[in-house]
């Protein structure tokens, strides 16, 4: 069965990341959507007003009415079902969760971990009880939530860890993004998805019954991880790299749960507008 997990980020999550990326103080967006101060900081405190939001949202070029949805409650992700060949794994890091993956060709039982979380025991432990080989490392992005348990991946499977050149690792080989891999009869494409993270990284992986792709915190279901190092680079990328894909690709992001390409075309904020 699918991990249930709530959306990563609020409404209010969402305004104060796209004001932020915009560089925008409370009276600067003020002045720009006609909002009052005080309205953008009820929104920004989670009191929804629908009349200042969509203000707001028109100001940041937010999607007012899938923001809208998501401040109502009228939007959860649909639940992906379960292929072979992917599961997915969910562990505590601090006051969050962390997400990281297994991905297996079910006809020769190669696989590869996609981020570590921060305790890589529940997947040795799948891996093991189904007989996986476990040969290679990836790594979305360098935050410490994604590669915590690195370390002890490496030493338990003697598997070779991956990571883009952009954010090179003492203990990963570093690879240049559209280098492309193989999980035995698998073919994973490396997109950049900077912006989030100067090395973040999308795997788009292809020979499953679904195609899916494993973006770190390049964008979450409802949301995106926000421009930490460049805001203009993630909307970008992800709208080129993310969301060019098929509308079934399965989207495994970094945190919260899992989506679909076609359903963030429609129901996420930062790309509805």
């Amino acid at each position: 069965m699918p991990i249930s997990i709530p959306l990563e980020d609020s409404f209010s999550d969402i305004i104060g990341k796209a004001q932020r990326g915009h560089s925008l103080s409370d009276e600067a967006l003020s002045a720009k959507s006609g909002a009052t101060v005080s309205e953008i900081e009820n929104l920004k405190a989670g009191t929804l007003d629908e009349v200042a939001l969509g203000k707001v949202a028109s100001a940041l070029g937010l999607g007012a009415n899938a923001l809208l949805a998501l401040a109502q409650g009228r939007y959860t992700a649909a639940p992906v079902n379960d292929i072979e060949g992917l599961a997915h794994f969910n562990s505590v890091f601090d006051d969050m969760t962390v997400n990281s993956f297994l991905v297996w060709d079910p006809s020769t039982k190669e696989a590869a971990i996609f981020d570590t979380g921060a305790d890589s025991q529940p997947m040795l432990d799948f891996a093991a009880s189904h007989g996986l080989k476990v040969k290679q490392i990836f790594i979305t992005h360098i935050h410490t939530d994604h590669i915590f348990d690195l370390d002890r991946l490496i030493e338990k499977t003697g598997a070779h860890a991956w990571v883009c050149e952009k954010e090179p690792l003492p203990n990963a080989e570093s690879f240049s993004p559209g280098r492309a891999f193989q999980i035995g009869k698998l073919s994973v494409e490396t997109r950049l998805t900077s912006g989030h993270a100067a090395g973040g990284v999308t795997f788009f992986i292809q020979g499953l019954s679904k195609p899916v792709a494993i973006v770190g915190d390049s964008m979450f279901a409802g949301s995106m991880g926000g421009g930490m190092v460049s805001y203009a680079d993630a909307l970008h990328n992800n709208r080129e790299q993310i969301l060019t894909l098929p509308d079934a690709t399965i989207v495994c992001s970094g945190h919260g749960p899992l989506t679909t390409v076609g359903e963030q075309k429609h129901a996420n904020p930062f790309f509805t507008a």
